[in-house]
């Protein structure tokens, strides 16, 4: 998870490279491969010169030796400066992006659940559509998951501090002592959990609202024909019954309609319910 509060070119730079971002963290010195293809180049070079220019097969193979040498620490230096400046733009952007590694396992599952919810939510068709306006999700929602990758880093490197402090096996007495400890985790845990909850319920207003928008579409399409349809009742039911058909269809499309904007506005609360107490 990197903070989308990044500017763009960084944050891409950061996302493309995740091998260098745990070079950063781990302090390992950069290393870069280069001028292994001219090993095999050259060789050949120096054999075409060889047929095709009247020099000696000597001076030509010291030739091609040194061109090796020069090619390839020209391409070592340059792959290495390279790489040096990625790992130097990591080092120096540390606090701004989580790894998995920096999560315990049960952190880690909370995060995905977190990162699915949002992306159920941003691939949504309402989304695109533009139909759940009330907050901008495409910049809070990363925000909001932001915000819990952070704390649950923190929450996982005190976990694993408090098992490395907290024994096993308590003195009788000493029970007392060590449960506020303990309890500020758990308390720590379950305020997290719901947030990623709510997230988890906004996600799934969305995803009702938008499978009564996808039935809405269709229902358009066929209250465009809603007079074919009439008209064939009309003509083919001639009695009473005729007439409910024919009121029927026309109330179908709208009563569809007020369940699409139900759905919409009950996806839009669960969006301000969510973001009324922000973690920023």
């Amino acid at each position: 998870m990197i903070d989308p509060g990044l500017p763009r070119d960084v944050w891409a730079r950061l996302w493309s490279e995740p091998h260098l971002l745990r070079m950063a963290r781990t302090d390992a010195e950069p290393k870069a491969s280069g001028g292994r293809v001219l090993l095999v180049l050259v060789p050949w070079i120096a054999l075409l010169v060889y047929l095709v220019a009247d020099l000696p097969a000597a001076a030509i193979t010291a030739g091609a030796v040194g061109l090796v040498g020069l090619l390839r620490y020209t391409s070592v230096t340059a792959g290495r400066r390279d790489v040096r400046q990625r790992v130097r733009l990591a080092r120096e952007y540390s606090a701004h992006y989580v790894l998995p590694e920096d999560l315990d396992y049960p952190c880690q599952r909370l995060l995905r659940r977190a990162q699915d919810a949002v992306d159920a939510v941003l691939s949504s068709a309402v989304h695109r559509a533009g139909f759940i306006d009330t907050i901008d999700n495409q910049v809070t929602l990363p925000e909001e998951v932001w915000q819990i990758a952070q704390r649950l880093a923190r929450l996982s490197a005190m976990h694993a501090e408090h098992r490395r402090l907290v024994p096993r096996v308590l003195p009788s007495g000493l029970e007392d002592a060590f449960r506020p400890y303990t309890t500020a985790l758990d308390a720590a845990w379950t305020s997290l959990s719901r947030r990623v909850r709510h997230l988890e319920e906004y996600a799934r207003q969305v995803t009702r609202a938008d499978q009564v928008y996808h039935a809405h579409q269709r229902l358009e399409t066929l209250a465009a024909r809603t007079p074919d349809y009439q008209l064939l009742v009309a003509d083919t039911v001639r009695d009473d019954l005729a007439h409910r058909h024919i009121r029927e269809l026309g109330e179908q499309a709208r009563q569809v309609r007020r369940l699409f904007e139900e759905s919409v506005l009950q996806a839009r609360r669960t969006a301000g319910e969510l973001l009324r107490t922000p973690l920023t």
